[in-house]
Order: structure tokens, then C-alpha cells, then sequence
């Protein structure tokens, strides 16, 4: 897997790390057992701190993306690791989705049209390449980011 930071961007490079690892789980580029580069070799890979490669692999340790086994390394976690039903990320998945919702409507956007959009990028996050998911990208002008 191929990471890349920005550090031009809006976005702590933590989190740019973490987002590009969860993709790649989302993926399938990264399952189950895979090992994750160490902290130490990730950083000089990225020309970045070891703390701020640390600080993304304790956040989706403690999201229970990853498993931390000392010495060892760092691994995806399995599908009971990453643990679908965490009521914390549901709950912070829901105040994302409700900020987003608000965000539209509070630019004139319907209903109907911010759902357009929220299933036009569930089936690109799922990998959905069927007629529907490319019509209902072409009709909210959306990418699956390829």
C-alpha cells in the first residue's frame, strides 16, 4: 500500500495517514493480518515526525482498525477487531453525517438530493460498478476518486 501526506492541506497528517490505511482496508488492499510498516521506517518513508505515524497508529488501534502487538508490529485487525457494531463510531459516523446533511441544507440542498449523493459514495466506498452506481454518480457530478 502506497501512502502519501500533503502537509499544504487542511488536514493533520495523522489523520491523512489513518484515512489512507482505512481506505485500504475498504479496499481490500490491506486484510486481516497484514502487517503495517513500523512506526519508525513509515516516518523516514514519509520524511515525517515517528510521533505523528505513532498518534495515526494509536487512533486506529484504539478505532479498532489495527491490532499493536509490541515488538511485532503493527497488523490489521480482523473483522471482529474493527468491530462494525462500536457504538462510539457509529456515533461519530452519525455526527458526520448529520454535520454534512446540515451543511447542505444550509445551501439550498433538498432532501432527496443529499441522498443522491450519500448513495452515489457508499457505492463507491463499497465498489459498486453497476449501471445504477455510475447513473447515480453522473447525476450528482461525483467520482469514486479514480
Amino acid at each position: 500500500m502506497y501512502i502519501v501526506v500533503n502537509d499544504m492541506v487542511d488536514e493533520p497528517l495523522y489523520m491523512q495517514i489513518r484515512s489512507q490505511i482505512i481506505a485500504g482496508i475498504a479496499r481490500g488492499d490491506l486484510t486481516a493480518g497484514d502487517a503495517l510498516p513500523s512506526v519508525r521506517r513509515l516516518a523516514s518513508d514519509l520524511g515525517i515526525n515517528l510521533h505523528t505515524v505513532n498518534k495515526a497508529y494509536a487512533v486506529l488501534r484504539d478505532e479498532g482498525y489495527i491490532v499493536v502487538r509490541g515488538r511485532a508490529g503493527a497488523f490489521i485487525a480482523g473483522a471482529q477487531g474493527a468491530n462494525s457494531s462500536n457504538e462510539a463510531a457509529d456515533s461519530q459516523m452519525d455526527d458526520v453525517l448529520r454535520d454534512l446533511a446540515t451543511a447542505w441544507r444550509a445551501r439550498g440542498g433538498t432532501l432527496d438530493g443529499f441522498l443522491e449523493r450519500a448513495a452515489a459514495q457508499a457505492k463507491c466506498a463499497y465498489g459498486a460498478k453497476s449501471a445504477e452506481a455510475k447513473d447515480a454518480r453522473a447525476k450528482t457530478h461525483s467520482s469514486c476518486g479514480d
